[in-house]
């Protein structure tokens, strides 16, 4: 595989991930914790993040296997999915496949958030693994998934420096610059969401 090709999914991974767009929810969530309390959140999060999705990475494809679920038909399921959430980034609003308002309701009880809900499903959730396991599959080869691997945990780190700096970021950018840098995602996420829809479609359909 192409070098611009591992580029097109890191830019596809960053988008799906989203950590800038997640930085509002993560302040929101641990607005009752000490600095060095937040820090750790951050990086507990970051690591859980990176473990889902590379796990998904590894064993995605058996998985599907197991169930008879085809790859093709994933591909358009996840398409689909992907898409929906496009259309929210779009508007600059959270998707409810990330995340529902009695699941942040839910959140803001918790003693602690960086797995359930930052980690999954609000960074690592149905559109990440389903992206991570169909590049996974189209990428085949041990050495290629070792490289998607460190693709993973390099995403994941941008996932910590987002959160760990989340308060600076965020008076930085304001309202109205994290929502352009979300609506420039959701075009990104949609675009690939358009190319998975019409490859596994294709592929069934010929």
């Amino acid at each position: 595989m192409q070098w611009s090709q591992y580029a097109v999914i890191i830019t596809g991974l960053f988008a799906i991930l989203n950590p800038i767009g997640a930085i509002p929810v993560f302040l929101d969530l641990t607005a009752d914790q000490e600095t060095a309390e937040r820090r750790r959140t951050a990086l507990v999060t970051s690591v859980a993040v990176g473990i889902i999705l590379v796990v998904s990475a590894w064993v995605g494809d058996s998985i599907l296997t197991f169930f008879g679920i085809s790859i093709d038909a994933f591909r358009v399921g996840g398409g689909i999915l992907i898409l929906l959430m496009a259309v929210d980034m779009m508007h600059a609003r959270p998707s409810r496949a990330k995340r529902t308002n009695e699941e942040h309701q839910e959140a803001q009880d918790k003693d602690s958030v960086a797995i359930v809900p930052l980690a999954i499903p609000l960074l690592a959730g149905p559109g990440a693994i389903s992206t991570v396991i169909l590049d996974a599959h189209n990428l085949g080869g041990v050495t290629e998934r070792v490289i998607l691997t460190v693709i993973i945990v390099g995403v994941a780190a941008s996932v910590w420096l987002a959160l760990y700096l989340a308060t600076p970021i965020s008076k930085w950018l304001g309202k109205t610059g994290n929502n352009i840098l979300v609506r420039l995602m959701g075009l990104i996420l949609m675009a690939i969401a358009v190319e998975f829809i019409i490859t596994g479609v294709k592929a069934m359909w010929g």
